[in-house]
């Protein structure tokens, strides 16, 4: 297939958004804000350095409160000092003429009581399970967590609402609710992680009712044509689970047919990478949520090339995202396009680090060669 022929590269629609391709900055957990939590320098020359002409960036999520991070170095979205900081980030983009998507989350039961003022982190129900944190400290097994009273989940959605009026006020195109990858609002979903009797949990309406709040409360600010969700259906970063996953994903991006949103994201187990699938894990947007969800779908999961046209012509999805690749590929749909190598991807700094090996990568006229290093065992995109 020639490269004018690619739908990869063809224009296309999210919401209100019209881009020239399909070609999408995944969010990525870099860790590299200010330490009060705004986004530094050295971010908003990484996000100008990877914007195109009417393409679409998803940010690195941004934390709602001040006791909702998981990782030191994550940036936030609660203070006005935060807004400032983040549209020299929007503005950058937009002079380059793309759009930008701010992702936001509440990292739930991910986190550490140096991140939250001493107190125990948060999930649906006690569910216990091991990972690490980055604190201060390094990276430290995370604090044992606390079930949520029901009188505690107004604030909390309360605290999504301010969350998207603020990147509102910072210049964003749109915000997506980060309903995936073990954090709070997949855990409230996902029956594995919610064992609640009450209005939250139990039938899948009640599973999905935290989700949905979240998202009433993003549409509130923006107009549900603004707002995306990402889930990860075959996901099991963060030891989730559901029973029955086609069900629960099912009902709840049938719930969301309901919004007219600018798009649904999907995580695919990485079937196109380097990564083997673990047993029972299959592409879910391919096999089921195409045929339930009605509006834009992303999907993302270690894709290349010519697997990112393969789901595209088969119309499971209608946009990709890349974020390993467009770590250290900031000219990323043009490589594409003229199908050019890929500088390899640095690993070690994934996660945290300076201007090494995150703003210092060239486009391809001058692209130096970077050798790959050892998988690291944290979520990256």
């Amino acid at each position: 297939m020639t490269d004018t022929n690619l739908k990869l590269l063809s224009p296309t629609t999210a919401g209100r958004l019209q881009l020239s391709h399909r070609v999408v900055h995944a969010p990525m957990t870099r860790l590299r804000s200010n330490p009060d939590d705004s986004p530094s320098a050295m971010m908003v020359e990484y996000y100008r350095q990877r914007a195109s002409q009417r393409g679409m960036l998803i940010t690195e999520r941004a934390h709602p409160s001040y006791d909702s991070r998981g990782y030191l170095g994550a940036p936030g979205i609660y203070t006005d000092e935060h807004v400032e900081a983040w549209k020299e980030i929007t503005d950058a983009v937009h002079a380059k003429g793309a759009h930008i998507f701010m992702q936001i989350a509440h990292d739930g039961r991910q986190s550490h009581v140096d991140l939250s003022w001493g107190n125990a982190p948060i999930a649906p129900s006690v569910v216990p399970y091991e990972t690490t944190v980055f604190t201060q400290n390094g990276w430290v097994p995370n604090s044992p967590h606390r079930e949520l009273e029901i009188g505690e989940i107004p604030a909390i959605v309360e605290s999504f609402r301010r969350a998207a009026e603020r990147a509102k006020a910072a210049g964003f195109d749109g915000v997506e609710l980060h309903n995936a990858n073990g954090y709070l609002a997949d855990t409230f979903l996902q029956d594995g992680t919610n064992k609640r009797t009450d209005a939250y949990g139990g039938t899948l309406k009640k599973r999905a009712r935290f989700s949905l709040e979240l998202v009433d409360a993003f549409a509130s600010v923006w107009g549900a044509d603004r707002v995306g969700v990402r889930v990860s259906p075959s996901g099991r970063w963060g030891a989730i689970s559901d029973s029955n996953p086609e069900a629960t994903f099912g009902h709840f991006a049938a719930r969301l047919n309901g919004y007219g949103l600018a798009y649904l994201h999907v995580i695919e187990p990485r079937v196109m990478g380097t990564e083997t699938l673990d047993e029972g894990q299959a592409p879910v947007a391919s096999s089921f949520l195409r045929k339930v969800f009605d509006g834009p779908i992303i999907a993302a999961g270690g894709f290349d090339r010519a697997g990112a046209e393969q789901i595209l012509q088969s119309g499971d999805a209608d946009l990709v995202a890349f974020g390993r690749w467009f770590s250290s590929n900031p000219d990323l749909p043009e490589r594409l396009r003229r199908n050019l190598p890929l500088t390899p991807y640095r690993r070690d700094a994934f996660w945290g680090g300076d201007e090494r090996a995150y703003t210092d990568f060239s486009v391809y006229d001058d692209a130096r060669s970077d050798a790959s290093v050892e998988p690291s065992t944290h979520e990256a995109a």
